[in-house]
């Protein structure tokens, strides 16, 4: 599956804001994203609960994988976002 890592642009991480920004993203796209941290098990992107398990803070690394090419620069994006702003 393609993947992509960016860094996490929200100034406080992945909390609960800006993981369900992800989540509904996720879910309004209709096909499967996972996020990982380097050496952390692959997590469901469309739960915002499972995000926040990351524990990503700002500037984290974050795999982003899925097959749909645009779903995967969409959620990429979106990650390396400030979405508290």
């Amino acid at each position: 599956m393609p993947s992509t890592t960016v860094a996490v642009g929200s100034s406080i991480g992945l909390h609960a804001r800006p993981a369900a920004t992800i989540a509904e993203a996720v879910s309004a796209a209709g096909v499967p994203v996972t996020l990982a941290v380097a050496g952390g098990e692959p997590v469901d992107a469309g739960s915002a609960l499972l995000i926040m398990t990351l524990g990503a803070t700002a500037g984290t690394e974050v795999i982003v994988t899925s097959d749909d090419p645009g779903t995967l620069d969409k959620v990429a994006g979106l990650v390396a976002s400030d979405l508290d702003a």
